[in-house]
């Protein structure tokens, strides 16, 4: 996979490679509408942002000439019969400083990933109902990959979200269904709670931060794929609501449709925005959760509530922060605080990211400081490049250092 990887760049950097002209083209726009509930890294949003035209730094001529038959056959795919289609390798290259005698230093793996969002009902009109599916191969290619990098440190924390050792596994399969004209909606089947639970519009992990305690918010029980139902529903223009209950013990790596323990976990998210179309870049909301206790699994009952906020500052800044509290010992943290800011560079499809996590980890009375900045370079049409450093202070897992430095670097290609 090393080797394939390889080639793969060495054959875009040999395509005679021409600086791209400034252009209104593609820019990111913070003001672009974003309807529907899930959040910006679910497969039905990473299917749009991937479809998008960008801004790059570099244009491939003869690389992007090449893959034009691959993107006029998916147009008119879902032209012809609704269904967009997209795939995308990522890999994700990360090292750790004072790491405890004998621990891998370094981690490596890769996301191939096929998905699609098949439109079957309505195309045409604001009430559409669409069948959702994502299939992944995660792979490391050394000894660790990214998602074991803190633990094998000290670090009670995952510094490469997404990026582990699981192989094959079924992410998606739900139905999705958009009614009253786009003011309530409807999931139900296989999705991952995180994608539609506590959404602010920067948290994206294949394109954005890499650190699970910043994307997402660690002190909820954080639940896997797993079979449930979800809806959403906009009271008016400014105010929602949305409730889900899934399987507790989901796990993405099996295919299992439903556990017959009667194990659940419970969901209800209240907030406000400007207008429908703002919910990802200002917004405001307060969530309540609930997992049973997981018996086979030796997991505890919890509970706990977030509350967080966004605003976004002539199209280009924004600021979130977020606040969780939990009580048992199923999350990660028992209390959580994050704020940070991301700036879009409007001249290219680049992103600028920079936050801080303050984090009470469970079962330890060493709190953990985590502060990770990025940016990511929109090098070509279908290609991106994020190098990221995270500095740990006071790992929990590792008391013989005072900070640790994660320095890694994220290559998406999608096409």
């Amino acid at each position: 996979m090393q080797k394939t990887l390889f080639g793969l760049l060495c054959l875009l950097f040999t395509c005679s490679p021409v600086l791209a002209e400034e252009s209104t083209t593609g820019k990111a726009d913070f003001k672009k509408e974003q309807r529907g509930f899930s959040g910006p890294g679910s497969t039905s949003k990473q299917l749009t942002e991937d479809d998008e035209i960008k801004s790059p730094a570099l244009i491939f001529e003869s690389f992007d000439k090449a893959l034009e038959p691959w993107f006029n056959w998916k147009s008119q795919l879902n032209t012809n019969v609704g269904l967009q289609l997209g795939v995308a390798y990522t890999s994700l290259f990360q090292s750790a400083s004072d790491v405890p005698n004998g621990a891998e230093d370094t981690a490596s793996s890769g996301i191939f990933r096929v998905s699609g969002r098949w439109n079957l009902l309505n195309a045409e009109s604001g009430n559409t109902g669409n069948m959702v599916f994502s299939v992944d191969h995660r792979h490391a290619y050394g000894a660790i990959a990214p998602a074991d990098l803190g633990f094998a440190a000290g670090y009670l924390g995952i510094p490469g979200t997404l990026f582990n050792d699981t192989k094959t596994l079924l992410g998606d399969l739900n139905w999705q269904y958009s009614f009253n004209d786009g003011q309530s909606g409807l999931v139900m089947g296989r999705y991952d709670p995180n994608d539609f639970l506590d959404v602010l519009g920067y948290a994206n992990p294949w394109t954005s931060f890499q650190n699970l305690a910043i994307l997402f918010n660690a002190s909820i029980a954080l639940p896997d794929w797993g079979t449930g139902i979800g809806v959403g529903h906009w009271f008016n223009d400014q105010w929602y609501g949305l409730a889900s209950i899934s399987d507790a013990n989901g796990v993405a790596t099996e295919t299992k449709l439903f556990h017959d323990t009667g194990e659940l976990y419970k969901t209800a998210e209240f907030g406000w925005s400007p207008s429908r179309g703002e919910r990802y870049f200002t917004n405001i909301h307060v969530t309540i959760w609930d997992a049973d206790e997981r018996v086979d699994a030796g997991v505890p009952q919890s509970d706990g509530f977030t509350l967080s906020a966004n605003w976004t500052f002539n199209q280009k800044l924004m600021l979130f922060t977020k606040y969780g509290s939990s009580n048992g010992a199923a999350p990660l943290y028992n209390k959580s605080f994050t704020a940070g800011l991301i700036y879009y560079i409007t001249k290219r499809t680049d992103l600028f990211g920079l936050a801080m996590n303050w984090g009470e980890p469970v079962g330890s009375n060493k709190d953990q400081v985590t502060t990770e900045m990025f940016y990511r370079l929109q090098l070509a049409q279908n290609l991106a490049i994020t190098p990221s450093v995270q500095l740990v202070s006071d790992p929990a897992a590792n008391p013989d250092e005072d900070e640790i430095l994660f320095a890694g670097v994220r290559v998406r290609f999608s096409f």
